[in-house]
């Protein structure tokens, strides 16, 4: 486990930075950010992502199912100044208010997710007319693609591909591990779900959703504030060869929206 997973400040600090120099450039080609925007974040834990946003003038608001991490959010940007709605709910039951948002952001949750679809759903109808949502996660087979590096053994968090076991050898090698019960249940709810880059576009396009842009990271942008690692796309070639690209795809970005002609729904 890293400093960082411990460290709330922390980890809010390194989002945001993260979000202001590579999410907001990117979703930027698609929609505003500055007053009167509405930005709606689904699993926004601790709140970072949406600073910047927040520092533009936009409406933001964030949402998660739990409810320290939305204690934090709200603690952390009161120290800021800056103007944000949080609450403690399943996204997936939210309903649009007025026009809906304008920009929606699921970054590093769809991974989490057991019923994609149903999320896929909701983001669907929670856009306004002409509205996009940003999604990112890791594909499941890249090296850490189980999010085994929030275990707390020092050996077991920087083992890569570990998550790729069979499910009962995989607990078996956490319990080994001494990894406590609760970290054990997220990793293999984790691994239950194996979000892969063909699964997750199925989904959206089940869900009504069209792939306006995709972008595969070969260095995830992330990694810059984390470890100072130059963020690096996925080559042509390797991005364009299903489930190999898995493997290689440490942060997969979406731009998905309405199909031209649908409003909200």
């Amino acid at each position: 486990m890293q400093t960082r997973h411990n460290d709330r400040r922390l980890y809010f600090d390194e989002l945001a930075l993260t979000a202001g120099r590579h999410f907001m450039p990117y979703t930027d080609k698609w929609s505003g950010a500055g007053p009167g925007v509405r930005v709606l974040e689904i699993g926004c834990g601790d709140g970072g992502n949406l600073l910047p946003w927040a520092r533009r003038g936009c409406s933001v608001t964030g949402v998660d199912i739990c409810p320290g991490r939305i204690a934090d959010a709200r603690r952390f940007f009161a120290g800021t100044g800056l103007s944000a709605s949080f609450m403690c709910a399943d996204a997936t039951g939210l309903q649009p208010q007025g026009r809906g948002y304008d920009l929606i952001i699921a970054h590093d949750v769809v991974e989490h997710v057991a019923d994609r679809h149903r999320l896929m759903l909701a983001v669907g109808r929670l856009l306004a007319p002409g509205g996009v949502a940003f999604v990112a996660f890791p594909a499941w087979q890249m090296p850490f693609g189980g999010h085994q590096q929030i275990a707390r053994s020092s050996v077991l968090s920087h083992l890569p591909f570990v998550h790729l076991l069979p499910a009962a050898l995989y607990r078996a090698l956490l319990r080994a591990f001494g990894e406590s019960r609760a970290t054990e249940a997220e990793l293999m709810a984790i691994k239950s779900t194996c979000c892969t880059i063909e699964v997750f576009e199925r989904c959206a396009a089940r869900a009504g959703l069209v792939v306006a842009d995709r972008c595969l990271w070969l260095v995830n942008p992330h990694y810059e504030t984390k470890f100072g690692l130059r963020p690096r796309r996925l080559c042509a070639p390797l991005a364009a060869l299903p489930w190999v690209r898995n493997f290689f795809s440490t942060s997969c970005w979406y731009v998905l929206r309405l199909p031209t002609g649908c409003g909200q729904r």
